[in-house]
This record gives structure tokens, C-alpha cells and sequence, in this order.
């Protein structure tokens, strides 16, 4: 900390870590009292390296905002009303422990939102909640967007967080199917700065290629960009696996297990094939997998391949590129981190499972304790649903899972509603008690998560950059509180040891857990360096790492193949739909957004308007629509108006939405957000359709009608 004189008051200088997105960037904060003068990017950080979004300026809004909820409130009639904390925890232990009695204990169910990964605290002690409900309805974030990832990873390695990342510092290929880190920062890959690393690839003479059905801002900036209809993407990347074992170039690690069953799986997936469903050249394919088969070569897919009907083949696909070309584990292909603290070493979370509980309605199977949310609606319905009661835990299921507005039905319908959240927003709105934790520049930080997704081995400790007040609470002191709470009400004596640990502080464990590291790290060393500490570039880890049995790659687990036969039998209808003039919906995100809890900020939302349905200029004038005009969109499940705008950033056959938009929604309490245009996607997306062995959300890829309003 550097003090320097002043007119008024002298300003000190803090360093922390941004929290609210997966690019975990070093912050330099200057502070006059209690007051933010600026925030910039340290350019010191070992990870992030100076780099800064317009997001991380932001927090200071997030801080300030007076929607922000600082106490617990109860709902009363149409109001809200303040009440102690004493009360609150009473209050939600009372509803959650009375549906319980009266219905069974799979009757309350969990919603984990995407923003508990983002604290420490809530992965230390938030989990304490569902393992205390013993109720087999628990659902996050995970089965919305990424479950593909975790399935593969599982099946192939051992382990659902054995998630390997590009080494973008030191390849010579890029390739992303899916994916735009030039908005998101990276997803389920920490690369802060990924602008300045694309122009350090290339001056090593590396090129970067992007497959995406829209041009999307790194598409924009990529070397080659490779449109592909939406839902086609495994065939394009069975089609490359294929074309490295047919042409011989195929040369694996002594731990990779499956060769010759992979040849036989991938056989009829050729790069002719790919091309008559996809869009995507059969020459061009070729041409890549030979470019990827010649080493230093990374592939990573995201978002758009995993929200689709086969995005556990398409995530399994790129793995088994990876490891045939030798890619697998060797710096600048995709390698596994060595965090300080090793969530997969140390058991801080399961290794993952399947199927030990279905769901009651369509019977599909949990994963790692979690069934798909996509069944949460269906499991609340009926004359004797399953489900009678939630607690939401940081997430907005009514604005972030399909079919959102019948989320919302159900959720109205429910005998009891517990938020743990600092907004009244489109989900919460609906409980009965909200318990606020504190926000992100009020609580200590250290990434368990992103550290070992990062494209560095780095560890930091990021302080609270202010005091919480004393009628606030840390998510973890509310953990703490109602799971005590609840062992009250059931007359129960809970371990010692297991009260031990809810007691210990998020410091105190990662202090542990650190000091017990083979780093020697600890929180006060960690605090002492600004930025954290550099422990270096990614290292070849396997087969050491691998936690499969016989410490193997396999390239051909059953549950992932069985879904060939699927995408097999879906080919001709791929092949009817390329051919004509049908429309398919895909979302897109943007570098201000972060899901649907960013709009409240006027600095992030002012600007040109970003909520327009994109189309292509020939589907528009096919249709007799006018840019700029409203235009009523249709699915299956639902309609809604929107307006639209002509670009030929889609390709032709393809419309895009933004997710997170349409705050306008009766009872939220978020004064901006409420007053920025826009609808939701997810309202168009139908829970009934999902991604095949998964089960995860399927949200790109939604066959749509577009016409002119009726209004116009």
C-alpha cells in the first residue's frame, strides 16, 4: 500500500482481484477514505498482466448501487420489510424444515447460480446447505451452460474438473469452436488479456481460427473464420478426428488408451459428410486437421458447442484431437494447471458420478449430485409435485434456464421461496425471506476455481477492499447460520468437527490449505504481494494427474460413444434443414454483459442499444422485413417481439439474441436494469429439449419463425 499527499484527504493505493468473470484480474484501486478514485489493471499482475474490462471499472457501481439489498427483508403482502438477522435465519429455516415435515426431504430443492464460483466463501461453506437438505433436487448453473465439459472430462480423465486449457502463451495454432474470449475473457479457460496474447501469437508467427455461425468479435480479429450452421458442430469435429486417422497422422501419448476403437467409432463421420450439414468445407477441414496434427496446436470450444443438442460429442471430439495429434498435455496444445491449492488433488470436490438418482418425470440422471435444470419446472408441476419449496442461492433461474417465463409460473405456485442474493430480481421477487450477502469489494478472495483453469500457474490473495458493516453478512456467515439453524429444528447435534468447519473463516481454510501445499504459500505471504505470486508456465502433467484407474487417457468411453447413434440417425433431418430456408436462433454475449446481473449499472448499459435480434439481410428481405423494424419471434414453446437489425455477422439461416435482457417484469426492484430494452432468449428455449447424454440446457440451435409484428 503507497500513501501520497493531498487537497483533502491523503489516497491509498489498493490491489485486488476482479470477481466477476472468469478472467480473475489483478485490480490497482485508488481510494481516497472510502471513496474509489479510479481502478485501473495492475500491470504487475503475474496472470492478468495490466489488463482491465469495462466490467471491473464497474464494481465500484455495484458497490454503490441502492438497489443493492445491505439486510434481510420478508415479504409481506406486496411489500418488502426490513428484519434482523436472528429473524431471517429463523425465518428461512422454518419454511425449508416445514416443507420438509410436511412432504419428504426431496421436497425443497437448490438452485445454484454461476456467481458462487466467483467467492470463496461460497465454495468453502454454501455447499453445506444442499449436503444439510439431503435432497436429491439439486441444480446450478453447470447443467445450463458447461455440463459437457465436466461429463468428457470425467469419462476421459477421471475427473469432472481435469478440464485441460489452451497454452496460448506458446502455441502456434489456435482454434475455437464456440467460444469468444475477446467478450467473455475466457470461459472455463482464465486468459485474461486475450487481446494482447492473440497479438503475442501472432508474433510468433501463430494464426488463430474461429468456427462460430456468427462473426463474432473474435471471429472479427481471427486469421480464419469458418461459418457453421448452428447444432453441426460434431460433425465438423468428428470429421477432423476422422481425417487425422485417415490420412496416418495420428500419434498418441503411451497413456492414451482406445486408438483402434476410436478409428471404428469416427469411421462414417468424414469431412464430405460434415460438409453437407454444416456449411463448412471439406477441404477446409482437411487442411486443418493436418495444421493441428503438426503439433503446437490448441482446440477449445465453449458455449456455443456445449448448449446443443450433441455438445457432449463435440467436447469429446476436441479431447480426442487433443490427445491423437500428441497435443494433449505438451506446451502450446492444451495443457492442466498446477494450482497452489489442487481442488482435484486434495479432494475439495468429487472426482463425479452418474446416475445415482434420476429424475421423477423423465427419469434423467444426476451428475456429480446435480440433476439437469431443465427438468426443475416439470418436477414442481402436476397435482403432487415433487417439488414444493427452493432456495436460490446467487442465481436468477427465471432469466438464465429455458423456458424462463414458466419458471417464474412455478415458482408462484410453490409453498415456500428462500433467496440468498443482494437483489430483488425476476426469481427472487417470488420468496418469502432474502438473506443479501455482502458484495465483491467487501469480502476477502482467493480463486480455488480459476487457478486452475488459468493459462499461468499464479496464486493471489485479494483482501476485501472494505470493512462489511455490522448488519451484513458474508454468504459464508449466512451458510454458517442456516445450516445451524436447520440442525436446530431437527433436534439434531451436529459433529463437532463438521461445526468446526463452518465456524473457520474462508481465510483461515485457504490459509490451511495453502500452507499444506507443496508451494509453502500462505494467505499472509500471499497478502504481502500485490498481484500474487508467479509459479510459473503450464507443465506437462500425465499420466500422473489422470484419475482413471489405470491412470490411462480413454479415448472411447461407452457413455460418450452411445451417443453416436443419435447423431447418426438426426443426419438426414441436419441435411433437409441445411437445405432450406428455415431460421435457427443462437444467443451471443457481449464484453459489458455478464449474464442477466449486469444491467444495473448505468456505466455498463449506456451506449448503443445491444438487445436486436441479428439477421441476415437476404433472410430479412425473403420475409418482407424491414431493419430496424419489430419483429414477432416464434418457437416451440414461445413468442415474444424484439427489434431487429441487419447484419450480415450471422450467417444466412441464422438469428441471434443476447441472453440475461427483459428485467421488466413485475416486482423487480432493479431501477436501471428495469428500464433497459430488451427480452430474454431463454423464454424461446424448451426445457423438454436437451442436450443428449448430458442432459444440459439446450440453447443454441432453437429452429424459430420470424415475422413482422402485428403490431407494425
Amino acid at each position: 500500500m503507497t500513501t501520497s499527499a493531498g487537497d483533502t484527504a491523503p489516497t491509498t493505493t489498493r490491489h485486488i482481484t476482479c470477481v466477476l468473470c472468469e478472467a480473475s484480474c489483478g485490480l490497482e484501486v485508488a481510494l481516497r477514505g472510502t471513496e474509489i478514485v479510479s481502478i485501473k489493471g495492475y500491470a504487475e499482475d503475474p496472470l492478468s498482466r495490466g489488463h482491465i474490462c469495462p466490467k471491473g471499472v464497474a464494481l465500484q457501481d455495484l458497490h454503490t448501487d441502492p438497489d443493492r439489498l445491505r439486510r434481510p427483508v420478508k415479504r409481506v403482502g406486496d411489500e418488502w420489510v426490513e428484519i434482523s438477522w436472528d429473524e431471517a435465519i429463523e425465518l428461512a429455516a422454518e419454511l425449508l424444515h416445514g416443507v420438509q415435515v410436511r412432504h419428504g426431504r426431496d421436497a425443497v430443492a437448490t438452485y445454484l447460480g454461476n456467481p458462487n464460483v466467483h467467492s470463496v466463501g461460497a465454495l468453502t461453506h454454501v455447499t453445506a446447505i444442499p449436503r444439510t437438505l439431503r435432497s436429491r433436487h439439486v441444480f446450478s448453473a453447470t447443467s445450463v451452460d458447461q455440463l459437457p465439459h465436466h461429463l468428457v472430462a470425467w469419462a476421459m480423465y477421471g475427473h469432472q474438473f481435469l478440464l485441460p486449457v489452451p497454452d496460448i502463451d506458446r502455441t502456434r495454432l489456435l482454434v475455437l469452436v464456440g467460444t469468444n474470449p475477446m467478450a467473455s475473457n475466457g470461459s472455463l479457460w482464465t486468459v485474461p488479456d486475450f487481446p494482447g496474447r492473440l497479438r503475442e501469437l501472432r508474433s510468433r508467427g501463430g494464426r488463430l481460427v474461429v468456427i462460430d455461425p456468427r462473426r463474432t468479435e473474435t471471429a472479427a480479429v481471427a486469421d480464419e473464420h469458418h461459418f457453421v450452421r448452428p447444432g453441426t458442430d460434431a460433425t465438423v469435429l468428428l470429421a477432423l478426428v476422422n481425417a487425422v486417422l485417415a490420412e496416418g497422422l495420428a500419434h498418441p501419448a503411451a497413456h492414451v488408451s482406445g486408438l483402434d476403437e476410436l478409428r471404428v467409432a469416427v469411421a462414417d463421420f468424414t469431412p464430405e459428410l460434415a460438409e453437407s450439414v454444416s456449411g463448412v468445407a471439406a477441404e477446409v477441414i482437411r487442411e486443418l486437421a493436418r495444421d493441428v496434427a503438426a503439433g503446437e496446436a490448441a482446440v477449445h470450444g465453449r458455449m456455443g458447442v456445449s448448449t446443443q443438442e450433441f455438445g457432449v460429442l463435440c467436447q469429446w471430439a476436441i479431447q480426442c484431437l487433443m490427445a491423437i495429434t500428441g497435443n494433449l498435455d505438451r506446451p502450446g496444445g492444451t495443457m492442466f494447471s498446477t494450482p497452489a491449492i489442487d481442488i482435484v488433488g486434495r479432494g475439495f470436490v468429487g472426482r463425479g458420478h452418474r446416475g445415482r438418482t434420476y429424475s421423477g418425470v423423465r427419469g434423467l440422471p444426476e451428475f456429480a449430485g446435480e440433476l439437469p435444470v431443465s427438468v426443475m419446472t416439470e418436477e414442481m408441476a402436476g397435482p403432487r409435485p415433487a417439488i414444493r419449496a427452493l432456495i436460490t442461492i446467487g442465481g436468477n433461474p427465471v432469466s438464465s434456464t429455458p423456458a424462463g417465463a414458466r419458471v417464474a409460473e412455478r415458482l408462484g405456485g410453490l409453498e415456500a421461496v428462500v433467496a440468498i442474493d443482494p437483489y430483488i430480481n425476476e426469481t427472487t421477487r417470488h420468496a418469502q425471506v432474502i438473506l443479501p450477502p455482502t458484495g465483491p469489494l467487501e469480502r476477502d478472495h482467493y480463486d480455488l476455481i480459476f487457478h486452475t483453469l488459468a493459462v499461468r500457474n499464479t496464486a493471489g490473495w485479494s483482501p476485501a477492499l472494505f470493512p462489511r458493516g455490522d448488519d451484513q453478512r458474508h454468504d459464508w456467515e449466512i451458510a454458517r447460520d442456516l445450516v445451524l439453524a436447520l440442525a436446530r429444528r431437527r433436534g439434531q447435534r451436529l459433529p463437532w468437527k463438521r461445526v468446526a468447519r463452518l465456524r473457520a473463516s474462508p481465510r483461515l481454510t485457504v490459509d490451511v490449505l495453502l500452507r499444506s501445499s507443496r508451494r509453502g504459500l500462505s494467505v499472509r505471504r500471499l497478502a504481502r504481494t500485490p498481484g500474487g505470486v508467479d509459479l510459473g508456465p503450464l507443465e506437462p502433467r500425465l499420466p500422473d494427474r489422470l484419475r482413471t484407474p489405470d491412470k490411462r487417457v480413454v479415448l472411447t468411453p461407452a457413455v460418450v460413444t452411445d451417443g453416436l447413434g443419435a447423431l447418426r440417425s438426426r443426419l438426414p433431418a441436419l441435411r433437409r434443414a441445411a437445405a432450406s430456408d428455415d431460421l435457427l436462433l443462437i444467443g451471443r454475449r457481449h464484453q459489458r454483459d455478464n449474464n442477466s446481473w449486469m444491467h444495473n449499472t448505468e456505466r455498463l448499459t449506456r451506449g448503443r442499444p445491444r438487445h436486436h435480434l441479428l439477421m441476415h439481410p437476404d433472410d430479412l428481405a425473403s420475409r418482407g422485413i424491414t431493419d430496424g423494424s419489430v419483429v414477432t419471434v416464434t418457437s416451440e414453446v414461445s413468442s415474444l417481439q424484439v427489434e431487429v437489425r441487419a447484419t450480415d455477422e450471422v450467417m444466412r439461416g441464422v438469428v441471434s439474441l443476447p441472453h440475461g435482457y427483459g428485467h421488466r417484469r413485475p416486482g423487480v426492484r432493479l431501477s436501471r436494469a428495469v428500464e433497459v430494452p430488451g427480452v430474454t432468449m431463454n423464454d424461446l428455449t424448451d426445457p423438454a429439449h436437451v442436450e443428449g447424454v448430458s442432459g444440459n440446457a439446450v440453447l443454441n440451435g432453437i429452429p424459430v419463425v420470424v415475422t413482422p409484428a402485428l403490431s407494425e
